[in-house]
């Protein structure tokens, strides 16, 4: 069973989705690595030479944002989101099943809200031009990821969504 549910995973439109996620996680995870070699290099002119990178701070707290964001879709789709296993574990199979596909619906409705009202954040940063204190970095322009970000969110949901109700239908067919 596991073997054939991994061999649907790697075709059609759920493996591309897959796919996509772990690329775009790979992607939070060098922007990750970028923000600690800026920390890094930040820190050593700052003790070797008394000159830390101006604004490094900023950066780092715009990249850390969007690289949260990068790894929401990995997180679902791969179901590695934090679950309280001692409250389901006494749950038989069905129960189990009918829990993942509430927590995907729960996952699929967080994600289309945050599309929706960080668009809105997006279109309020550019239009005020809000920018960063020292270097003037645009803080609008973190907004694009992001809302990439949740839009993949919102399909990796609605593929885990679909994939729990196949479950708890399943599920169901060998209670019967």
């Amino acid at each position: 069973m596991k073997e054939a549910q991994e061999q649907r995973w790697r075709r059609g439109p759920r493996g591309l989705v897959r796919r996509i996620t772990e690329l775009w996680a790979l992607l939070g995870g060098l922007l990750l690595s970028g923000i600690v070699l800026l920390t890094v290099a930040s820190a050593t002119g700052n003790l070797l030479f008394d000159k830390p990178f101006a604004g490094d701070f900023e950066m780092v707290e715009v990249g850390v944002a969007v690289a949260v964001f990068l790894f929401l879709p990995y997180c679902q789709i791969s179901g590695a989101n934090v679950t309280a296993d001692i409250f389901t574990s006494w749950v038989g199979p069905r129960g189990q099943a009918v829990l993942e596909m509430l927590a995907s619906l729960v996952a699929l409705a967080f994600a289309a809200i945050l599309l929706w009202r960080m668009s809105a954040g997006l279109m309020d940063y550019y239009e005020h031009d809000e920018i960063t204190s020292i270097i003037g970095f645009p803080l609008w322009t973190a907004f694009i990821p992001i809302l990439m970000s949740l839009a993949l969110l919102v399909v990796a949901a609605l593929v885990t969504s679909a994939d729990a109700l196949q479950r708890v239908r399943h599920v169901a067919g060998e209670v019967e």
